[in-house]
């Protein structure tokens, strides 16, 4: 079948199949992480639609908005490659009217770790993807676990809404030295690649630790060994449901996320551990 290219609610609605629909929402520049994503919604649903949209309203100002990767074309031949079904692809008019009002909140969980550094950046996320979740109608949507954050907002979104959709979160995909895919990854230089790679080895010596104290002091160090080349904003130990940060005595499941800038490009990164009370 034909890949069908939806720009608005009436082309989506032409484009419906009968039988169970997967949302895979990206901001395009698909790479290999991206595929994961649509290979399990392939494998779940009878109909896979990708939404590719560059959503304004999560960068602030001093974001790189205008210069994020836009490879429309090069998207669709993925999507072609993976038995996608639908591209939705509107644009900022089509999604946004000018008088636009209402807004989701992502609320206190939304101001932590990479919301303290993105004020209002969750609150733009939660936005849309409410928005695709009401013109796509999916059963089931699926995210990557790199933006853990990310993952753990739209689950409490649809939970606290009561939003009769599935959830699906993927494991991050990484390239073979460690670097965690992004569409970012492409900004880097050789040498700022190198000193990217500073995040995920921070991660996995963290993660062999047993306390959180050891985590976060073994993880710190491999951070503080990149130089100033490494600006970080944030390495944190949390609890993956609300993003607080564990104390010494927590036990269960937590996220290691870091964030950090190799030269002028921002990279996150997280891994998740089991945590045992001493």
């Amino acid at each position: 079948m034909e890949l069908i290219v939806a720009r608005n609610r009436e082309d989506l609605v032409k484009a419906r199949h009968t039988g169970t629909v997967a949302l895979v929402p990206t901001m395009g520049a698909l790479h290999e992480g991206h595929r994961s994503l649509i290979r399990q919604a392939r494998v779940r649903a009878d109909q896979v639609v990708v939404s590719v949209f560059v959503n304004p309203l999560q960068f602030s100002p001093n974001e790189d908005f205008s210069r994020y990767p836009r490879t429309f074309d090069a998207d669709l031949d993925v999507c072609r490659a993976e038995g996608v079904d639908v591209v939705f692809h509107p644009s900022a008019e089509d999604m946004y009217a000018p008088d636009r009002q209402v807004s989701v909140s992502a609320g206190q969980m939304g101001q932590v770790v990479e919301g303290a550094f993105r004020p209002g950046h969750f609150d733009g996320m939660l936005t849309v993807v409410l928005k695709l979740f009401h013109l796509v109608q999916p059963d089931l949507a699926v995210f990557g676990q790199k933006d853990a954050q990310q993952l753990a907002l739209i689950r409490r979104m649809v939970a606290d809404l009561d939003l009769p959709i599935e959830i699906l979160g993927a494991p991050t995909v990484r390239e073979p030295d460690g670097l965690a895919l992004s569409s970012r990854n492409r900004y880097l230089s050789d040498d700022d690649r190198r000193v990217a790679l500073a995040l995920s080895r921070a991660l996995r010596t963290g993660a062999a630790e047993l306390t959180p104290a050891r985590i976060r002091q073994a993880a710190r160090a491999v951070l503080d060994e990149a130089g100033p080349a490494l600006e970080v904003d944030y390495l944190a130990l949390v609890d993956p449901a609300t993003f607080a940060e564990v104390s010494e005595d927590y036990s269960g499941m937590a996220v290691l996320a870091v964030a950090a800038k190799a030269g002028s490009t921002r990279l996150i990164d997280n891994v998740t551990l089991t945590l045992n009370p001493a």
